[in-house]
């Protein structure tokens, strides 16, 4: 706790998004801030209003497990976006585009072919099985340092020069982006800012998959060729009528 203090006050020297002074969700209300909150973590807004993050231990175990979800959505959201676009613009014509048909036809037992190239099967019907297999493959490693921390990968020759959430390094960081100290730390409060923004637009895709059944970029289509009744409440109401 000693080293992220010292480690605050040396952000707060030069980073407008850190400190006593960093932006807030409520503007320039000074009332109604938790004093817990001291803005000692990227993307700390002082917004704690059911006080969850009191206990200093809770808040690093909260922030970690947050992080954690805004990549995954984040690289989730590209996944469910890019094949939608790609079967719309024309360049490749899939067989399933949308994200949730996708997995609902590997549930089934569906042999797809993937890119829309006939004979292209990658773990045929057994699409889940393999994917889970190779999920755990490529994760082990990852999600075991992430609970003991980077220096539990020591052992076997592996040093990062990073905390948990920022391992560095050529494996982690190959642009060198944590070079620069001020622009790290401005970096770090835009990964979770989008970060963020993707687990509400995760939320989002959900919703609409279960009222329309449609993809988010057909949804935004629609929407915007007729947004006064492609829309939310018209949806529900088509429901009701159904």
């Amino acid at each position: 706790m000693y080293v992220t203090r010292v480690l605050y006050s040396k952000i707060c020297g030069f980073s407008f998004w850190y400190g006593e002074g960093r932006p807030r969700w409520l503007g320039p209300i000074s009332y109604g801030y938790p004093s817990h909150l001291i803005g000692e973590l990227p993307g700390d807004y002082g917004f704690d209003i059911a006080s969850l993050a009191k206990d200093p231990v809770a808040l690093h175990k909260y922030f970690n497990f947050e992080i954690l979800h805004a990549r995954w959505a984040m690289l989730a959201s590209v996944g469910a976006l890019i094949p939608e676009l790609l079967h719309l613009l024309g360049p490749f014509h899939f067989v399933e585009p949308v994200w949730w048909r996708v997995g609902y036809s590997k549930l089934q037992g569906d042999t797809l072919d993937y890119l829309g190239i006939p004979g292209l099967h990658l773990a045929g019907s057994q699409g889940v099985v393999v994917i889970a297999i190779c999920q755990v493959l490529l994760m082990v490693g990852p999600e075991y340092a992430r609970y003991c921390g980077i220096e539990a990968l020591e052992p076997l020759g592996i040093f990062l020069p990073g905390d948990i959430n920022y391992p560095g390094g050529a494996l982690f960081d190959p642009l060198s982006l944590s070079k620069d100290p001020e622009a790290f730390e401005d970096l770090k409060v835009k990964e979770i800012k989008n970060g963020r923004l993707a687990m509400m637009a995760w939320l989002g895709f959900f919703v609409q998959a279960a009222v329309t059944g449609k993809g988010p970029v057909e949804n935004i289509m629609d929407h915007i060729s007729d947004p006064f009744h492609n829309n939310l409440l018209g949806s529900l109401n088509s429901m009701k009528l159904h």
